[in-house]
């Protein structure tokens, strides 16, 4: 298996080394083909209007599509979580709407809170680690979403078949159990993609 990071803007590089430290091939994604190369996808955090400019105007957007209608795996942290989302409000910006999500990006104002916390996850008995860096807030999730940790009350990591999606940052801890979680999605083929014409408006 070979996983992409696109890394167009944001902090791509964390991601890479957690990658390397677990031993997993990579590339760093600039092109649709190298999109087409890969089998999963990371889209860091960074700026989402930045990156979405840069997906339309160098194809990269199609290229994203066609990855999940193939059954690739996509992971998005903070930023990437935006641009997944079905729908994107404060202020409403266009997404790939490949999770059906309802996020929030301005949740904090503009963007100027950042913290390191802990929550609960469902597949550790000891609290997730969380950075949260200018955080989007998961507004609402719809029903096929299953929320695997959250934090103050509030989804902060889902997952809608082939996507998993979060508002912190696991690259910028010492804990790697988020992304071995998106390995072990990512080689699954069991868990089918999101069609956003045959899912129920969002709860």
């Amino acid at each position: 298996m070979k996983v992409g990071i696109l890394a167009v803007q944001g902090d791509y590089e964390a991601h890479a080394a957690v990658l390397a430290r677990l031993g997993v091939e990579y590339i760093l994604v600039r092109t649709p083909a190298d999109v087409a190369g890969v089998d999963a996808l990371i889209l860091p955090g960074g700026e989402s209007t930045t990156q979405l400019k840069f997906l339309t105007e160098e194809g990269l957007e199609k290229a994203i599509r066609d990855l999940a209608a193939r059954g690739g795996a996509l992971f998005g942290t903070c930023a990437g979580t935006i641009l997944l989302a079905r729908e994107v409000k404060n202020p409403a910006q266009p997404s790939l709407g490949l999770a059906d999500l309802v996020v929030t990006r301005n949740a904090y104002g503009r963007q100027v809170a950042s913290e390191v916390t802990t929550g609960p996850c469902k597949w550790k008995d000891r609290p997730l680690e969380m950075v949260f860096i200018r955080a989007p807030i998961i507004e609402q999730v719809g029903r096929d979403v299953e929320v695997l940790a959250e934090c103050a009350g509030q989804p902060v990591l889902v997952r809608q078949g082939r996507v998993l999606a979060a508002t912190f940052h696991p690259e910028l801890t010492s804990d790697t159990t988020v992304h071995e979680y998106f390995l072990k999605m990512a080689t699954d083929k069991s868990q089918a993609t999101w069609e956003p014409e045959q899912t129920e408006t969002a709860r």
